[in-house]
């Protein structure tokens, strides 16, 4: 009797060892987004599923950089028990393909955690070159020109160009029969260190276009064309 009690409880007991442990299962964990021009975010949506016996709970989801934000809106999952993590990516002036990651972590295996991936791929609508302009000590501050290619087929007419230093002129010239437009940076005055910035403006998309940036340096030792 004494052996068919010990058989019976080492019977239970290899049952339970075999039982479907937890875990999340997940739809995809990877997302591949296209967002538009004017669009100011992407969003993801990564989707899981408890597949095992006892519930699961999310003890973190931590995105890779600040630009991007990780929600769900309960952590504990319970088995056969659905949901979603959401992930956002704030595009600002950013373009071309961006890619961030999303670790999280479950009690059920706190040293494996799941690194969920979004990537983003992002239209450039201006290729400004270069962005940076620098006039020496050896230089005359003669005028120096930066290119600006339209990409795609989008439909921008005109640049808007400010300097945060007045002493700096800009003029934009339209490049015939191409979409491409030269910005003429002169310089109008010697004697001093300057530190500016250019913010390119374009008239696309209307209400929402993004500015674009260029930078200049010119030596106080500089001189103006004779």
């Amino acid at each position: 009797m004494k052996y068919r009690v010990i058989l019976l409880f080492l019977g239970f007991s290899l049952a339970g060892s075999f039982s479907a442990p937890a875990a999340l299962t997940w739809e995809s964990k990877d997302a591949d987004l296209h967002p538009s021009i004017i669009d100011k975010t992407a969003i993801a949506h990564f989707k899981y599923k408890n597949t095992g016996d006892k519930p699961v709970k999310i003890t973190s989801v931590h995105a890779s950089c600040g630009c991007t934000t990780a929600a769900l809106k309960k952590d504990v999952v319970d088995p056969k028990e659905s949901g979603e993590i959401t992930a956002t990516f704030n595009i600002g002036g950013r373009s071309g393909v961006q890619t961030k990651t999303i670790t999280v972590v479950t009690d059920d295996e706190p040293l494996k955690p799941t690194i969920l991936t979004l990537k983003a791929t992002i239209p450039q609508l201006l290729d400004v070159q270069p962005i940076f302009l620098f006039w020496s000590a050896n230089d005359e501050l003669k005028p120096k020109t930066i290119t600006v290619e339209v990409g795609n087929d989008f439909p921008v007419k005109k640049l808007n160009v400010t300097s945060t230093d007045k002493s700096i002129s800009t003029q934009v010239e339209p490049v015939p029969d191409k979409k491409e437009f030269k910005i003429i940076v002169k310089p109008t005055e010697a004697g001093r260190p300057i530190n500016a910035a250019l913010r390119i403006e374009p008239d696309y998309p209307k209400g929402s276009a993004k500015p674009y940036f260029a930078n200049l340096r010119i030596d106080s030792r500089a001189v103006m064309p004779k």
